[in-house]
């Protein structure tokens, strides 16, 4: 059984942005979305366009900054490598007591379709946020070039 990161969030965080379970490279590495073919970093820099940092912690800092929280659907599951469609066994996060500890969250954000259907299977309830649904970040994910993808990733603030 494979265990997810705590939750990456403090009192002032307003956007929590949910994927499913970290790559076995964020795993190894200890960082979300720690996979560098994975677009996720270079896209929330471009969103709030600011030069992009390549230390860790200096990303952190910019999302607490920008009042941004990251966590995952799951909290443990079974998986060979890291595609979402080998996930087995998986339990999710609790989500209630997130949001009662953290009032000011007023949206969340999917980092991909499969995490918003993993989310409404397994959590169902949006707890009264606004949702939305963006294209994945994944390297793997190629039918949306990187512009069209920033353009959608932009509604998030």
């Amino acid at each position: 059984m494979k265990t997810a990161f705590l939750p990456f969030i403090d009192s002032e965080s307003e956007i929590i942005i949910l994927g499913t379970f970290p790559s076995e490279k964020s795993l190894d590495r200890m960082e979300y979305y720690g996979n560098k073919q994975n677009q996720f970093w270079k896209l929330i820099y471009d969103v709030y366009e600011t030069e992009y940092e390549s230390v860790y912690s200096e990303r952190l800092l910019f999302l607490k900054e920008n009042k941004v929280a990251l966590w995952d659907i799951f909290q443990s599951c079974e998986r060979k490598g890291s595609l979402d469609s080998n996930i087995m066994h998986p339990e999710a996060n609790d989500f209630e007591k997130l949001f009662a500890n953290y009032p000011n969250l007023i949206k969340i954000v999917f980092s991909s379709k499969n995490a918003y259907n993993y989310y409404k299977k397994y959590v169902g309830n949006n707890f009264g946020k606004e949702i939305l649904i963006m294209p994945s970040t994944s390297g793997l994910y190629a039918s949306m070039n990187y512009n069209d993808k920033l353009e959608i990733w932009k509604k998030i603030k």
